[in-house]
């Protein structure tokens, strides 16, 4: 009597089977859970990752855009600022040269004098 008989061991099995299939989905479930836990916190960190580079993307195209700016007006000053100085050149050749021909007449009675070493100071005081 002390035999197990075929329902005893089919229930047996049966608990057994059940007993593991619970441990199964339990742990199906846990890692189901875990697996969208992980998901879940893959994505808040995408989302995060994706917010910051919109934020810093934004400040570096309005710091570009305020750079072309002051860029382009530092180009039309240097612009300006070069036209001044060509027009200063300009004026100081032009009076370089009216210099030239004011001088030109002395330079050609130096070269007539008799002593070409004689300077005017040496002129001036063989005057009576």
């Amino acid at each position: 009597m002390n035999s197990p008989t075929s329902e005893e061991v089919t229930e047996k099995s049966l608990a057994a089977k059940s007993a593991a299939d619970s441990e199964a989905r339990d742990s199906e479930e846990e890692s189901t859970k875990s697996t969208q836990t992980a998901h879940s916190k893959v994505g808040i960190d995408a989302e995060r990752i994706r917010s910051s580079i919109a934020r810093l993307t934004s400040n570096s195209t309005d710091e570009l855009e305020k750079l072309i700016a002051e860029l382009d007006r530092l180009q039309e000053f240097l612009k300006s600022e070069t036209g001044r100085v060509q027009r200063e050149v300009s004026s100081v050749l032009d009076g370089i040269g009216i210099i030239i021909e004011a001088i030109a007449p002395w330079k050609t009675a130096v070269v007539g004098s008799t002593n070409p070493r004689a300077n005017g100071r040496d002129r001036l005081k063989r005057w009576p």
